[in-house]
């Protein structure tokens, strides 16, 4: 089948997707979250050092939102496959009692935003979920400038995806964990350079293109699980073994 006719097919089933999850009535999510206030913050990054897609740096307005406290993990999403609304990721940890609380990886832009529908939430934008990350001082990390071992995990120790929450020290200002590192996650927001702008298409839902990801691996150094940097891996149907998502609203 050519690569046309395949997209041809694809693109209304995945419509079909966003509009089924979209009437599916919510259920009741327990799951904790933590308040971002309303207000300016630094997105981006002027650092010589940082990524080019990192610039320019530039004051943001962000309304007030709440960010999933933790990644979802394969409980959860497990839920959600068990409820009807989810389809199943490739790999099959997800079901694994062994490996309940790790979160779920291996999900599409599609997949995770029919999630977080299901539960009367959302996607994060790119700047929610920044913000979030590094609060309203233009910091690197969650938890400062410089990076610490014990507080993510990041930099191929322990070599290996971990428990949501495993890295108590390294809290946001907002208390949002594992934020840098463990795994990347997804954002609603198109790729597109820098200054950010809210109005120009980036956070139409329903425009063709590669969606941020966030945050950076368990196997990344140091330097790229920094609250600033970027990245587009592919497009939404693409699912890679260290990609994640958290729901916001």
């Amino acid at each position: 089948m050519k690569l046309t006719t395949l997209m041809a097919l694809m693109v209304p089933l995945f419509t079909f997707a966003l509009r089924n999850a979209a009437a599916t009535p919510p259920v009741q999510d327990d799951v904790e979250m933590v308040a971002v206030p309303a207000g300016e913050f630094i997105i981006g990054s002027d650092d010589p050092e940082a990524d080019e897609n990192e610039k320019p740096a530039a004051k943001v307005f962000v309304e007030h939102f709440s960010i999933d406290k933790f990644e979802v993990t394969n409980t959860r999403y497990l839920r959600c496959i068990e409820a009807g609304p989810c389809t199943r990721p490739p790999n099959r940890g997800y079901d694994d009692p062994t490996k309940a609380n790790l979160p779920v990886t291996i999900v599409s832009w599609q997949q995770a935003l029919t999630y977080c529908r299901w539960v009367g939430k959302r996607l994060p934008t790119e700047a929610e979920w920044e913000k979030a990350a590094r609060g309203t001082d233009g910091r690197r990390y969650p938890w400062g400038n410089d990076f610490e071992a014990e507080r993510a995990n990041a930099g191929y120790t322990p070599g290996r995806i971990t428990a949501v929450g495993s890295y108590a020290k390294g809290a946001s200002p907002y208390g949002a964990m594992d934020m840098s590192g463990n795994v990347w996650e997804w954002t609603s927001s198109l790729y597109k350079p820098y200054p950010y702008d809210p109005r120009d298409g980036r956070e139409d839902l329903n425009a063709r293109g590669s969606r941020v990801e966030r945050g950076g691996s368990w196997y990344h150094p140091p330097w790229h699980v920094r609250t600033t940097r970027r990245t587009a891996i592919g497009h939404v149907y693409r699912r890679i073994n260290d990609l994640g998502f958290r729901c916001a609203k």
